[in-house]
């Protein structure tokens, strides 16, 4: 009898865990790896929204820098909300912040967290090193995303024993101001999974929409051949650089034209889209290389944050 009620009881647990594991997480922990203006933008707007934010860095004189740009941020968020209430604002302030702590160990602190969201070096190998290391540590429960722009999310999960617990989480620069969140399927990614990051995103006041486990996801699939096709219209001295900006601010209601837009992205990093895309996928005239942006990358010449790009910054 004590035989069959031990079975019963392991039987009920095992029940207990399965049901738990198929009902949508509620993210109320996130961690966020990573605290460059990307992974800093995401802690603000979670901790913004009631959430507990562990933000994760290298070094601790990284994450103090992030402190300071996510107070500044929400100081400025905080002069426009609560314009006429600047006490409402100062608390706002306060309880944001108090709502992120800091750490410089990932492992240490994932074991309590409904999300991991990565925000780091894009580097396939870095990122797998990353979640293959965290998937260790964390909860089973726990959900693990990637803001990749670039990189297929399979092959990051695949790093991992939680397919099913793993999406893409692809926020847009500047994160608070952005509402567009893509919330990218794998093939072996759960609904509930995809369903508890819809939640989340609404929750943290974004717009999810859903998409394959295809190059560029939706925005960046569409927006990177486009300027590169207009790169090349420049390469082949159809029209200036200048006037192709014009063009499609005042011809298509863009708010920047390509050549501005690259150059607010980083050059750098348009190409190792172009890159990255071009080694999957070599016959395909959308994603090969352009000159012009090779050689500007190769003289370091990156866009707005370096100073120079195809347009020169002072």
């Amino acid at each position: 009898m004590a035989f069959v009620t031990r079975q019963f009881i392991r039987a009920l647990s095992s029940s207990s865990t399965a049901s738990a594991l198929a009902k949508k997480i509620v993210v109320k922990h996130v961690t966020v790896i990573g605290s460059g203006l990307m992974g800093s933008g995401i802690a603000q707007v979670a901790a913004a929204t009631g959430h507990t934010v562990v933000l994760v860095d290298q070094a601790e004189n990284i994450l103090e820098k992030s402190q300071k740009r996510i107070e500044e941020n929400l100081k400025k968020v905080a002069k426009k909300k609560f314009a006429e209430n600047p006490k409402a604002g100062e608390e706002f302030v306060e309880k944001t912040l108090s709502s992120i702590s800091t750490s410089t160990d990932a492992a240490s602190v994932v074991h309590s967290t409904d999300l991991v969201v990565e925000a780091i070096v894009e580097n396939l190998k870095v990122k797998n090193e990353l979640f293959k290391r965290l998937d260790k540590f964390a909860a089973e429960h726990t959900i693990f995303a990637s803001n990749t722009s670039s990189l297929q999310i399979t092959s990051i999960a695949n790093a991992t024993t939680r397919q099913d617990r793993f999406a893409g989480l692809h926020f847009f620069n500047p994160v608070p101001l952005m509402k567009l969140v893509e919330v990218i399927k794998t093939p072996m990614t759960s609904q509930k999974t995809l369903e508890s990051l819809v939640d989340f995103s609404k929750t943290i006041g974004k717009h999810p929409v859903f998409c394959k486990d295809t190059p560029g996801f939706i925005v960046n699939h569409l927006l990177v051949p486009y300027l590169l096709q207009a790169v090349r219209l420049y390469e082949r001295g159809d029209a200036s650089k200048e006037d192709i900006d014009i063009a499609m601010k005042l011809g298509a209601g863009y708010p920047m034209g390509p050549f501005e837009l690259l150059d607010y992205v980083g050059l750098d990093t348009a190409k190792f889209i172009t890159d990255g895309w071009h080694e999957l996928d070599p016959q395909n005239p959308a994603f090969q290389p352009s000159p012009a942006l090779n050689k500007l990358v190769a003289e370091k010449k990156l866009g707005k944050k370096a100073g120079e790009g195809f347009y020169k910054y002072k």
